[in-house]
């Protein structure tokens, strides 16, 4: 029979909320959602009363996006307060139905049975089962489980394997090992003044030491006579074997927890404990594992070799053997995967097929006088890619391409190409970059190029027109934060006018402030630092234009078709000729004085360096904090006849900018930095990177540093110092030193970091995974392969034996991005 999903709906409406009642939180807008759920409800309304008020919300016919936002959030709080009347009245009817079991093949100890029970939702609040607390229930909070299915979700990072049982003449000293004993004698003892238990535990081929500190209690819970499962690490002392602290719990008829199998420990937060947190998730597991609905089609688990769901959900919190243990976590990432690649793939399907994109004609004439007047020949890897994106932008569906190079391969030139012919076909392009020193670089960068194929006719602060290289002339802006707002209003004048062709700025350019004539295009650079929230702000900032995202980070292309699967890739896999090896070495802390004077020697022949300041997590404050102690540090006691600058977060954009351009003209020798150092500028003129504390940085990032220096013709160094790196700190040293290929070294930073570290925060607009790591290619590339073959097969999902993965799809991707629908 049918259910109301309230959950959904209360989410969806959570998530609207947030977002002002904008219309934003689903994708195609909230009347489609709401129609759909009212579809899927009413037919489980059996009281006429409340059928009334359901008739009377229109649910089925709605208009949301003609009401304001005050009508907006109205309307929403009486479809909520219509949810709680509904959910109360099938709360009250709902009995529990009768319990079956199904039978779970491959166990060690006895048959595991899962029960299946309807007798509550798997989206009520963690408070409802037996054992745990309000005070309980916001610890576990704190590590987002607030639900019953968030808890079955909760699995474990590792488990300890007490799996085989040993007899007391077997064990061994340093193992983790496992038996069942007779307690003979337990008694209170002192040791170093703690008071703790002691017992004499023994089997039929002898007896051991069991000694539990800081915990005198257990001397009366284990009783003379009671036969136990014990399991942890056996140690010598005084020349007798015994267990210090092991896990224990009494032989019964029923299945063991904490010892004698395959035993999870989950990660935890301050107030939650691994013996309370097993034994509240094993209840869970044996009584609502079997509740969960198996949305994959029979068709794809057969064809994978994949595990039932209700079994790998058990199996992954308690399995009954390593393999099942790894079917199961197969399993488990399968589905992770293969919904993340669904959703990113239906969005881009949502997107295309929304609304129809521009065609972008390329005009030749003006294309080939642009490359012409360039001081430099495209290389081939360049003219390629280049041709890939023209194509693309001559489609009617938008172009939604994922553009990566090494930093210095000229993917700018490449870029300013494609917005050249947008506004050559009439159209305005705009491009973004996540910061204002980056932006402006951006922006320096275009005119120059365009300079060379066209006259500068008309300029201001932060607007350049040109003649010459269209039949009208040319305009570009810089828009970001730190512009005064009666220049920011002028601008935005001038770009809803349709008098500015492209607009280069930071994330000023998605403000709802900002109105396009006609975008028919835009490029977003350095990607991961912005989430899929922000490409699709920008993309409704015109009438579905192309989108080119831009990355210098090299990202591995396997985690590249899962982050960016809803984008097309090119790849500039060459340098233009010329561009040198930059001699790289991890210096000792006893080095640190002849690398000042290295620097010094550099800066005598004429050459300029940059020095980067460590990496502080607490703020960005901090961080700047410490940058000025190092400077005035560096200035005062290390070069004081050098002329230093400071670059960090926390200047305002005309600092920013005067450094910069100190820095760019000579005036300064070396310019002291924080991490935001890492993408943008360039000083053809500096010849050394020196970055401090290099072991706190990831590999890729200390690839961007290097990529600051050998802009010029002279040779060029990157000096890495470290106080005391740990192993995984010296083994990135000893990487970086010798490794120049930044696709290599994304793969190194990706197996040594993970994603979430790779990637410096979490991909906004994504599902979390839990059981898939980026590093499951073969795993990855069958979700992948799935995905493609579903969407070929039935675009929309429309087959009914989809309906339950349909739903699944939904409720995963509730996420800030907005809803999957």
């Amino acid at each position: 029979m049918p259910v109301i999903d309230f959950a959904s709906l209360r989410k969806i409406i959570e998530l609207e909320s947030k977002k002002d009642y904008q219309n934003t939180a689903v994708i195609g807008g909230f009347d489609k959602f709401i129609r759909q759920w009212a579809e899927q409800s009413i037919g489980v309304i059996n009281s006429r009363p409340l059928l009334a008020k359901f008739q009377k919300l229109h649910l089925r016919n709605p208009d949301y996006k003609s009401l304001s936002p005050e009508q907006r959030k109205g309307w929403l709080q009486s479809i909520l307060s219509l949810a709680d009347e509904l959910e109360h009245v099938k709360t009250e009817k709902s009995q529990p139905t009768k319990k079956t079991a199904v039978k779970i093949e491959g166990p060690i100890t006895k048959p595991r049975v899962i029960k299946t029970s309807s007798a509550q939702s798997l989206d009520a609040s963690i408070i409802t089962i037996k054992g745990i607390s309000t005070a309980l229930s916001a610890r576990f909070g704190k590590l987002g489980v607030k639900t019953i299915r968030n808890l079955l979700y909760f699995f474990p990072n590792r488990h300890l394997d007490y799996s085989q049982l040993k007899t007391v003449s077997q064990l061994a000293e340093g193992e983790e090992e496992s038996i069942v004993a007779n307690v003979w004698e337990t008694r209170v003892v002192m040791p170093g003044g703690r008071r703790s238990t002691e017992a004499i535990v023994g089997d039929e081929t002898g007896n051991i030491r069991a000694m539990w500190f800081n915990n005198p209690y257990l001397a009366k819970t284990l009783a003379p006579n009671m036969k136990i499962v014990l399991s942890g690490r056996v140690k010598l002392f005084n020349g007798r074997l015994v267990f210090e602290s092991p896990e224990w719990e009494p032989l019964e008829d029923k299945d063991l927890v904490h010892t004698g199998r395959l035993v999870p420990i989950y990660p935890l937060t301050e107030g939650l404990h691994q013996r309370q947190t097993r034994k509240l998730i094993k209840g869970v597991v044996d009584q609502y594992a079997g509740q969960i609905t198996d949305f994959l089609p029979s068709e794809i688990k057969t064809r994978c070799q994949l595990m039932e769901l209700p079994s790998a959900v058990s199996q992954a919190h308690y399995p009954d053997s390593l393999n099942l243990k790894d079917k199961a976590r197969v399993r488990l990432a399968f589905d992770e995967l293969f919904l993340l690649q669904l959703g990113v793939l239906g969005k881009k399907r949502d997107w295309q097929e929304s609304q129809p994109g521009t065609s972008i004609k390329t005009n030749q004439k003006i294309l080939g006088d642009f490359v012409k007047s360039l001081p430099f020949t495209l290389t081939d890897a360049q003219q390629k890619v280049l041709k890939e994106i023209l194509s693309d932008m001559e489609k009617i569906q938008a172009m939604s391409r994922l553009l990566q190079g090494e930093v210095g391969s000229g993917k700018t030139v490449v870029a300013t190409a494609a917005l050249l012919m947008a506004v050559a076909d009439g159209y305005q392009t705009a491009l973004m970059a996540p910061t204002e020193i980056l932006a402006e670089q951006h922006f320096a960068t275009i005119h120059k190029l365009l300079s060379g194929t066209g006259r500068l006719q008309e300029q201001a602060e932060h607007l350049y027109s040109y003649s010459g290289i269209l039949p009208e002339p040319l305009t570009i802006a810089l828009l970001t934060g730190a512009i005064k707002p009666k220049e920011k209003k002028e601008i935005h004048k001038l770009i809803a006018d349709g008098k500015i062709d492209i607009v280069i700025g930071t994330h000023a350019i998605i403000q709802k402030e900002v109105a396009f004539k006609r975008l028919g295009f835009a490029v977003v650079d350095e990607q991961h630092r912005f989430g899929v929230a922000q490409r699709s702000t920008l993309r409704q900032k015109g009438t579905n234009p192309h989108v080119l995202v831009m990355t210098a980070t090299p990202i591995p292309r396997t985690l590249a078709l899962t982050i960016y699967g809803d984008l097309d890739l090119s790849v500039i896999g060459e340098l233009p000729p010329g561009r040198q090896v930059i001699k790289t070495k991890w210096l000792k802390p006893i080095q640190r004085e002849s690398a000042y004077n290295f620097i010094r020697r550099e800066v005598g022949s004429g050459h300029q360096a940059f020095i980067v300041c460590p990496l502080i997590e607490e703020s960005e404050s901090v961080q700047a904090k410490a940058a000025i102690a190092e400077y005035e540090y560096l200035s005062q006691e290390v070069f004081p006849n050098l002329q230093l600058g400071l670059l960090h977060g926390r200047m305002s954009a005309k600092d920013k900018e005067k450094t910069m351009d100190d820095f760019h003209g000579g005036k300064l020798d070396i310019l002291v930095s924080t991490p935001v150092v890492e993408v943008g500028i360039d000083v053809p003129n500096a010849t050394v990177m020196m970055v401090e504390s290099a072991d706190r940085f990831g590999l890729s990032q200390l690839h961007q540093f290097r990529g600051r220096v050998g802009r010029g013709e002279a040779q060029s160094y990157c000096m890495l110092l470290s106080q005391n790196p740990s192993d995984v700190g010296q083994e990135r040293l000893s990487i970086i030193e010798t490794v120049y290929d930044g696709f290599r070294l994304a793969e190194e930073d990706l197996r040594i970091r993970g994603p979430g570290e790779f990637f410096g925060t979490r991909q906004s607009g994504l599902p979390d995974l839990r059981m898939a790591k980026l590093s499951d290619v073969a795993i990855l590339e069958l979700a992948r392969n799935e995905a493609e073959m579903l969407f070929a097969k039935d675009p929309h999902l429309k087959g009914q034996e989809l309906s339950l993965l349909v739903k699944e799809l939904a409720r995963v991707w509730t996420t800030e991005a907005g809803e999957w629908s």
